[in-house]
């Protein structure tokens, strides 16, 4: 098998990292989906399409059907820790909520799993037709809990996002009604007309 050389291997990990990157976010979106079994298909279709991807990344050729055979084969255990997890989102209420976060975490490290498992094939030279399954079945069972964890931290870094954007609303939207307030007593003093206020209170609202 012929290898890369240095510097297309740094071009080829930096593409490689960032597909398996954004198809693990995809995935994990994908372990929410209310559904029981249709989110097996989802994060499995967002699988295949990484392959694919990584494909484009190697200039390799995509073949579905092998592809598909792979990606089965690597990801049996993930598949069968996903299933126990999504039986929690047949409970009614909490329990679709509880089961979509086990999902998606899990979803998310089988993902990320099974991308560095075909980067690392591609990366030495390997294409679709010397598959050492065994072999990197043992990357895929590796990276697994690496995945877990770097799915968690962008669980974390979401939820953090969220929570400031919401605090950075609440503050805006605080400050509108103060000036407004503020616009009202100029109003009560003759300071501005009625139809000044309202213009200007318009405009403030429009700004929430």
């Amino acid at each position: 098998m012929e290898e890369f050389s240095d510097q297309e291997k740094d071009i080829h990990d930096n593409e490689a990292n960032s597909v398996i990157r954004n198809h693990l976010v995809w995935a994990m979106g994908a372990g929410f989906i209310p559904v029981p079994v249709a989110d097996f298909f989802a994060v499995g279709a967002i699988q295949l399409d990484m392959v694919r991807q990584l494909c484009r990344v190697y200039d390799l050729e995509f073949k579905e059907s092998e592809g598909k055979a792979i990606i089965t084969s690597l990801t049996s255990s993930g598949l069968a820790r996903l299933a126990a997890r999504t039986v929690v989102k047949f409970i009614p209420g909490a329990g679709s909520f509880i089961g979509g976060m086990a999902v998606s975490i899990m979803s998310g490290a089988s993902t990320y799993a099974l991308g560095h498992a075909f980067k690392k094939h591609f990366e030495t030279g390997g294409t679709f037709l010397d598959f050492d399954l065994s072999r990197l079945k043992r990357v895929y069972d590796e990276m697994f809990e690496k995945g877990k964890q770097v799915a968690t931290e962008i669980r974390e870094e979401e939820k953090k996002h969220v929570e400031v954007v919401t605090e950075s609303k609440a503050r805006s939207s605080s400050e509108i009604i103060n000036k407004i307030s503020e616009l009202g007593q100029l109003k009560e003093r003759g300071l501005i007309t009625e139809p000044e206020f309202m213009k200007m209170k318009e405009k403030l609202l429009n700004e929430l």
